[in-house]
C-alpha cells in the first residue's frame, strides 16, 4: 500500500530539516498544516511532504525561509523549477526520486531519469543522481522512514536502467584481451547495483570482463587464474562479509584464490571503507569508489 501519512520525523529524514525547525516554521509562518491524531500527534500527507522537500531545496539554494513562507505552494514549485534549470538540478532530481519512491510512481521516476540523462548521459546519471540517492536510501531504511517494499521498488527501477545501458556495451570488442577483470560479490552479498555499473564502465573503457554477480563462493574463483586469463578480481562489499569478518575474508581470498601475490584483488563498497590498513595484503587494493577504479584503468590498458 502507498504510504500516504508521514510523521514529523519522516519529514525530517526525507528533507534534512530538523523536526523542531519544522514545528517553528508551522507556528511562525503557517508553512504546513498537519493533521493530528486522537493523541495530538502530527501527521502529514504527500502534499506536505512535497512542499517540505521543495522548501528544503530553496533553503539550500540560499533563499530565506521568511521569503519562502510568503510564496504560495504553486509559486514555490515554480521557483524550484526555475532554480533547477539554472543550477543544482541534480539536488532537485534526488528529491524527486524520493517522492517517486515513496509514492511508488514509476512514471515520475522515468521523467526524472530522462531529464538528467539528457543533460549528462548515463554515467552522469549514475554518479550525479543514483549514487547520492542510494546513499540517502540507506539512511532512510535505517531510520525506518521507508520499508523494504520502497527499497525493492526503486532499486529494481535503477537496476533496469543499468542493465539496458550495460547491454549497449556488452558485445563490443575489448581493446585489451591480455587482461581480464573478474567481477563478483562475496558469499551472501546480494547488492549488485554498484558492481553492475562498474562492469558497464569497464566495458565502456574497452576492458574485457567476466561478470559473476551475487554470492560467489571463493572456491570457484581459482578457475580463471588456472586457465591463464591473467585476472584481476574485483568485489563490491555492501553488507557481507560483516566488518568483523573482513580480515578473515581477505586472508581467505589469498589462501584459496591468489595463493601467490601475483593475483590482484580490488575491493570497494560501503563496508570496504571499514577495512583496516594492517589487514590489507600486498596484492589487495581498497578503492573509495567506482570512479577511482576507472581512473586506474587507462594506464593498465596502455601498459
Amino acid at each position: 500500500m502507498i504510504k500516504s501519512k508521514f510523521s514529523i520525523k519522516d519529514l525530517e529524514n526525507l528533507s534534512g530539516i530538523k523536526s523542531h525547525t519544522i514545528r517553528i516554521w508551522e507556528k511562525r509562518y503557517n508553512l504546513l498544516e498537519p493533521d493530528r491524531t486522537d493523541t495530538n500527534i502530527r501527521t502529514y500527507d504527500l502534499d506536505a511532504l512535497r512542499k517540505i522537500l521543495n522548501v528544503s531545496y530553496l533553503k539550500n539554494a540560499g533563499i530565506k525561509i521568511s521569503t519562502i513562507a510568503n510564496l504560495t505552494t504553486s509559486e514555490i514549485e515554480n521557483q524550484v523549477r526555475n532554480l533547477a534549470e539554472r543550477n543544482n538540478k541534480n539536488d532537485h532530481a534526488v528529491q524527486e526520486l524520493k517522492l517517486a519512491m515513496v509514492n511508488f510512481d514509476q512514471f515520475m521516476f522515468q521523467r526524472v531519469y530522462d531529464s538528467v540523462l539528457k543533460e549528462v548521459g548515463f554515467s552522469g546519471v549514475f554518479y550525479d543522481l543514483f549514487i547520492p540517492f542510494l546513499e540517502e536510501l540507506g539512511y532512510l531504511w535505517q531510520s525506518k522512514t521507508i520499508n523494504i517494499a520502497h527499497e525493492h521498488f526503486i532499486s529494481h527501477l535503477i537496476k533496469q536502467k543499468v542493465l539496458i545501458n550495460l547491454e549497449s556495451v556488452q558485445y563490443q570488442s575489448a581493446k585489451n584481451d591480455d587482461k581480464v577483470y573478474v567481477l563478483f560479490l562475496p558469499e551472501n552479498e546480494m547488492h549488485d547495483l554498484g558492481l553492475l555499473f562498474l562492469n558497464y564502465e569497464l566495458l565502456k573503457k574497452g576492458c574485457k570482463t567476466i561478470y559473476l554477480g551475487a554470492s560467489m563462493v571463493l572456491d570457484a574463483l581459482p578457475y580463471f587464474k588456472d586457465k591463464g586469463t591473467n585476472p584481476t578480481y574485483i568485489t563490491y562489499i555492501t553488507v557481507q562479509p560483516t566488518e568483523k569478518e573482513l580480515p578473515s575474508f581477505l586472508k581467505k581470498f589469498n589462501r584459496k584464490v591468489a595463493k601467490k601475490d601475483d593475483v590482484e584483488l580490488w575491493v570497494l563498497g560501503h563496508l570496504a571503507q571499514k577495512i583496516k590498513a594492517k589487514d590489507i595484503q600486498s596484492n589487495q587494493t581498497v578503492f573509495k569508489g567506482i570512479s577511482e577504479v576507472i581512473d586506474r584503468i587507462p594506464e593498465l590498458i596502455e601498459s
